[in-house]
């Protein structure tokens, strides 16, 4: 079989995936049913594989159907990228986009910055998941994450940027302090109620104490409460439960609202380091390109750039 046989075989997939019947993949490719059907069972022969289970209600892929999509999708979307910049020295970004950020960063951060991104390249076509487990990007189908943690290692299909890391800083409301008092030294802060981030295993996350010159320590406190969602640990601490340690992209407006207060400002200390990460093979794409610029600019504000 020839490579334009192999990817007009790919791409009636596809039509048929998207379309959810062979009628509508055949009216969208200008073929008959029947032209599609043979092209569908070509490609399960040549697979050994069943790509859609069929029904006289309905057609659905199955799971070989569904990871062989997300594979297609990525190569057609490469040929088509390669042939804009082929035929223009700058294209204009365009086509579907996937996605993918953290759940409280992206709500709060992320997404205003992919909102304006989107009015600004209205030929792009974003589809934006919001997950804080790790993706594989290759295999979901992903063509940008953020990501916050991790480290400097990433797998050889994708590369990334690293933007800088959250400063994280003790806070309290001023409820709180009026009735229990100001902490003005590190024993002191340890006396006083703590509001704690609880992990899926049941542990907490220690506070990381930066004090003068000496190396950066990791202090595992008592809890008043323990809550396992950032924006929920803040509201617990508005709330007058005690102190917590907070990145400052989570609670600057509380703090320049007065609904915050800073505690032991000298205690800032750098917390978990924010990467943009993408294809590989696909960073060459005019709107994978446009995104990587536009995040490393946007997201980066208020970030601390050592680390």
């Amino acid at each position: 079989m020839s490579s334009g046989e192999r990817l007009k075989g790919l791409e009636t997939f596809v039509a048929v995936a998207e379309a959810g019947s062979f009628t509508a993949a055949a009216e969208r490719l200008n073929l008959t049913n029947s032209a599609v059907g043979k092209a569908i069972a070509r490609l399960e022969g040549r697979l050994k594989r069943q790509l859609f289970d069929r029904t006289t209600r309905r057609l659905e892929m199955t799971d070989a159907g569904d990871a062989f999509y997300k594979v297609c999708v990525g190569v057609l979307e490469e040929l088509e990228a390669a042939e804009r910049l082929m035929a223009a020295e700058q294209p204009a970004p365009s086509g579907r986009l996937r996605v993918d950020l953290p759940a409280t960063y992206g709500r709060m951060r992320a997404l205003p910055s992919m909102l304006a991104f989107a009015d600004k390249h209205p030929q792009v076509m974003p589809h934006i998941s919001f997950t804080d487990r790790f993706v594989d990007l290759v295999e979901d189908g992903l063509d940008v994450v953020v990501r916050i943690g991790g480290g400097d290692t990433w797998p050889a299909a994708v590369d990334y940027k690293h933007l800088g890391n959250e400063e994280l800083i003790f806070c309290a409301s001023p409820g709180y302090l009026a009735a229990h008092g100001r902490p003005r030294t590190l024993k002191q802060l340890f006396q006083h109620a703590a509001v704690l981030y609880g992990k899926a295993d049941g542990s907490t996350s220690p506070w990381l104490i930066q004090d003068g010159p000496a190396p950066l320590a990791r202090q595992h406190v008592d809890s008043r409460i323990v809550l396992g969602h950032a924006e929920a640990q803040a509201a617990a601490v508005e709330a007058g439960l005690g102190i917590a340690q907070l990145a400052t992209w989570l609670v600057e407006r509380q703090i320049r609202e007065g609904r915050l207060v800073k505690i032991l400002p000298q205690l800032a200390t750098q917390g978990l380091p924010l990467h943009i990460v993408w294809q590989r093979g696909r960073q060459h794409a005019p709107k994978v390109q446009a995104l990587i610029a536009h995040f490393a600019a946007t997201l980066s504000i208020g970030l601390d750039a050592g680390g």
